[in-house]
């Protein structure tokens, strides 16, 4: 470990700044939608937003264009600390079981991504809170259970992903170590990583929210005690609310992210 390499945790803290501020209006969006239609209670049970664009149109149009970028401080605080560790700690890791791109394994990554995704959720906990909403001390470890199991999903499909596809478009001669390369894989990694964490992403955001709809009574226990009360009062589609902004978040996301991240790698600033 004294040759531990600094610069993916650099790198990876960069790009995810750019990343973050180029795609935050989505996020936003998908943040509200997600809150919204909560049959179990009545205060957030009106749908006023029927999707992703018409919820940006109407944000725009009743709050102003800042509004679209209400809590990007804390956002780009978050991706300061929890980029920088994720990618920081997910290269160190990878680099510990094997030093060459083609002797890379799926599961190799997506041990190295769990753990990393844990690790630097945990951290950077807080700030995620505070991007949700303006809160203090004792909430700013609210849903940190729900943040991590997100964050070991997202991780732990996203990177691996990304890296074996461009690991396999590169060795398979289809195509070079090149800016296509990356956007293919980070588009696929985008996509993989919607499916697999939308559910537990619509959970965790209610658990950080619940408080402040109902005082001390917690709507959700967990995170499956979270998806089971809505599959039950609000359908299985409910756990998939917000998909498309989601979706269209984490893959440009992801576009921007390993883009910006892979040209840094070479002009090695």
């Amino acid at each position: 470990m004294s040759g531990l390499n600094w610069k993916p945790f650099v790198y990876g803290g960069l790009a995810s700044i750019v990343a973050e501020f180029g795609t935050f209006p989505v996020d936003l969006t998908k943040t509200r939608l997600q809150v919204q239609g909560q049959s179990i209670d009545v205060r957030f049970k009106e749908i006023k937003y029927r999707g992703m664009f018409h919820a940006l149109f109407r944000i725009y149009k009743e709050e102003g264009v800042l509004a679209l970028y209400s809590g990007i401080a804390p956002a780009l605080l978050r991706q300061a600390s929890y980029g920088t560790i994720k990618i920081g700690i997910y290269q160190s890791l990878k680099r510990l079981f094997v030093e060459r791109l083609e002797d890379e394994t799926l599961l190799i990554n997506m041990i190295c991504g769990v753990v990393s995704g844990v690790i630097s959720s945990a951290i950077a906990n807080p700030t995620d809170v505070l991007k949700v909403r303006e809160v203090w001390l004792h909430w700013v470890y609210s849903g940190v259970v729900p943040t991590a199991q997100r964050a070991a999903i997202v991780v732990g499909v996203e990177l691996p992903v990304y890296d074996i596809t461009k690991k396999h478009l590169i060795l398979s001669g289809l195509m070079g170590d090149t800016i296509l390369t990356h956007f293919v894989s980070s588009f696929t990694c985008g996509l993989a990583g919607a499916l697999a964490s939308n559910p537990v992403d619509v959970v965790r955001t209610r658990m950080m929210n619940q408080r402040a709809i109902v005082g001390h009574v917690d709507l959700y226990k967990g995170t499956l005690d979270g998806i089971l009360k809505m599959w039950k009062h609000e359908g299985f589609f409910a756990l998939y609310k917000g998909f498309w902004p989601n979706w269209l978040r984490l893959g440009p996301w992801n576009i921007i992210f390993f883009i910006t991240y892979e040209q840094l790698k070479r002009l090695q600033i």
